[in-house]
């Protein structure tokens, strides 16, 4: 977040009167206490008036306690309100106006400490709605005009200015620039954006817009001026569907906040009932009432589950928050909790953990051809064809060809690539392609093609090389020219440059066994899985075999599945946690995900596994501070431990998990620590 809107959202959300009631009220308590307890040590002035004011900091500090406690027994139901209030009553019947005051004072204080926390992390999450400006430079109709982004229709061109947010989902169509995209998709790096060249064509299908054109609600243009077209209404941008689903994901309960709110149900009567039986100690040991009475209410005290009523949901809100922060989308305490707890993990290939684009990583000629021959002869071809592969060998080749004969030409000026004509493309379908060069039949394609086809065979020092190729997982493109061959071409989906580095923290973080599973042939699974260090790699899956491999590791234990969201969706669905890289822009993958990445960063998966592992060890740190001290506070006041000290140290295990759960809102892993060093 920018500091202009870190500034914009404490003053809209500041803590006046409206803001935070409770909290002016825990105060205004605080000070009659503190009045009251001053005016006792002055032996002129009437104990009444030190009772005064009290009971003034009663009726301050059991404002809400008493509304709320009157709130639940209408349902009926006993709260932890109605444990105070009782207590508090208590003290005052017992002559205690002092502790009750005291009591009451910190337990609102705690109420409204409570309610800063949850406040600070749900304004973690408003700051998000607040990145959308509230206006746009539109161009309609050949005129020029601002009007509300809500205003906004499909296929507008906005004009966005250098330093200005970007107030809708669209493409870049005029200019270049780069854009800080932190606040959508948590990348640390501005991305740098150029036009497209067809916005017909980029218009009719928005969500396989290529991350250079691509553009988001709420991002910072920097440097030049952008002209953009709308690609979605401002309800529908990847910034309000973020926004939408971390608001519904806070108020998902996790299982630990379940069994929390389990526990104070049936606890709160116990506690009740036992308080009653000890109000009858007299009948079993021989001391006055008013000593039972006052054991009674100080076991009230102690055993009252304050601290755990809020150690669960505090965390769990703030990780949600501090999540959506680094462009990581946790969609509720489930997932949040169940990162925390991961032993295994499953990983689709392409696009995951390599870049999802095949490259052209080898040209290898043979006999008398040259390198230049071989790619001028299969650009030519290739770029006759649609195929996915075709168009990155034209797109690879043509680069590396135009290097090569840059290299060679010693004169200043650059040559442009001059490609021999070909025509009469025929696909054959799985094997590869027939094309025409100069009145000369040309062949692209496997092996298994030519030895399909009639003419010469392929030569030693060929198959040599493609036998090389295959054990190092290529998808490999042979050429052949009037049944001569030229050589053979070899291309892989490259692994991402960070996965190596990724798999490592992982093992770091406690993920004990991680296994790449992907629908390509297992030689290039196994090449893939070896660049980048997992130890298990499975091969030529259908669909349906990766929902049954993902069942078979939940029968050992919580895996997720990372995937791109699309594809993979059966496979996320069966897993523990269905983690779904970039998707930003994609609403299919923000749907089925329990966990959406916004970037293609493979860092955030570290980044998310952390956190959750974070928010996993303040939720058991917030568990046994509240409730071992309910077990220590139940005993020691049965021993004859005053209230004043039960209330202290009963709040003060309120107050410590609040703040032990808002450290999760500063929690920084190893990319924050890169970044700041």
């Amino acid at each position: 977040m920018t500091h202009a809107t870190d500034s914009a959202a404490s003053h809209h959300h500041g803590f006046g009167w409206r803001e935070s009631p409770d909290l002016w009220l825990a105060i205004v308590c605080g000070v009659w206490l503190v009045l009251g307890w001053l005016i006792s040590f002055f032996p002129a002035i009437p104990a009444g008036v030190s009772v005064t004011c009290y009971v003034a900091a009663y009726f301050f500090g059991g404002y809400f306690a008493t509304l709320e406690a009157v709130e639940n027994l209408r349902i009926p139901r006993f709260k932890i309100d109605f444990l105070m209030i009782v207590a508090a009553i208590g003290s005052a019947i017992l002559g205690g106006w002092g502790e009750g005051a005291l009591l009451l004072f910190l337990f609102s204080m705690g109420h409204a400490l409570e309610h800063f926390a949850m406040g600070r992390a749900k304004r973690a999450i408003e700051a998000l709605a607040e990145l959308s400006p509230n206006v746009a430079i539109v161009r309609r109709d050949g005129e020029t005009r601002e009007i509300a982004v809500a205003e906004l229709l499909v296929g507008d061109l906005v004009i966005v200015k250098p330093n200005e947010r970007i107030s809708a989902d669209g493409f870049v169509v005029l200019g270049t620039s780069s854009v800080n995209q932190a606040p959508i998709t948590g990348e640390s790096i501005p991305v740098d954006k150029w036009p497209v060249a067809d916005p017909v064509v980029m218009a009719a299908q928005p969500d396989n817009i290529p991350a250079a054109h691509k553009v988001f609600a709420g991002s910072i243009n920097e440097s030049g001026a952008l002209e953009i077209q709308v690609t979605q209404l401002a309800a529908d941008s990847t910034l309000a569907r973020v926004v939408k689903m971390v608001n519904e994901a806070s108020s998902q309960k996790s299982p630990t906040q379940r069994f929390a709110d389990s526990f104070e149900r049936y606890f709160v009567p116990l506690v009740l009932a036992f308080v009653t039986l000890l109000l009858f100690a007299k009948l079993v040991i021989d001391e006055p009432f008013s000593n039972s009475f006052y054991r009674a209410m100080a076991v009230l005290i102690g055993a009252s589950p304050c601290a755990l009523a809020i150690s669960t949901p505090s965390a769990v809100l703030s990780g949600i928050a501090r999540g959506a922060r680094g462009g990581v989308l946790i969609k509720g305490g489930d997932p949040l909790e169940n990162l925390g707890r991961l032993t295994a993990m499953a990983f689709d290939k392409t696009g995951t953990l390599t870049v999802g684009d095949p490259r052209v990583t080898d040209v290898i000629a043979v006999g008398l051809a040259t390198e230049e021959q071989l790619l001028s002869t299969v650009v030519a071809v290739e770029s006759l064809s649609d195929h996915p592969l075709a168009a990155a060998v034209v797109r690879d080749g043509s680069k590396r060809l135009l290097d090569s004969m840059n290299s060679h030409n010693l004169n200043a000026e650059m040559v442009d690539l001059d490609l021999p004509p070909a025509r009469d493309l025929r696909s054959i379908t799985g094997r590869g392609v027939q094309a025409t060069i100069a009145d000369e039949p040309v062949e692209v394609g496997k092996q298994e093609l030519f030895n399909e086809l009639d003419g010469a065979k392929l030569p030693d020092d060929l198959l040599a090389a493609v036998e090389r190729l295959k054990t190092t997982g290529r998808t490999l493109m042979l050429v052949r020219r009037k049944h001569i061959f030229l050589g053979v071409i070899g291309l892989m989906d490259t692994p991402r440059e960070s996965a190596p580095a990724m798999i490592r923290h992982l093992k770091t973080l406690g993920i004990q066994r991680m296994m790449m599973i992907s629908g390509d042939n297992q030689q290039v699974v196994d090449a893939v899985a070896r660049e980048i260090g997992i130890a298990e790699a499975w091969g030529d899956l259908m669909p349906e075999d990766k929902v049954a491999l993902i069942k078979k590791m939940r029968d050992a234990g919580a895996v997720a599945m990372v995937g791109d969201g699309v594809n993979d969706a059966p496979a996320l669905a069966s897993a523990t946690v269905g983690i779904a890289m970039g998707a930003a822009g994609s609403a299919v993958a923000l749907e089925t995900a329990d966990v959406a990445l916004m970037s293609d960063d493979l860092d955030q998966l570290s980044f998310a596994i952390g956190l959750s592992r974070q928010t996993s060890r303040i939720i058991r740190q917030n568990l046994w501070i509240s409730l071992g001290m309910v077990a220590i506070l139940v005993p020691a006041s049965l021993l004859g431990l005053k209230i004043g000290w039960a209330v202290v140290f009963h709040e003060g295990s309120t107050i410590a998990v609040v703040f032990n759960a808002l450290r999760l809102l500063v929690y920084r892993d190893r990319r924050d620590q890169h970044q700041s060093s």
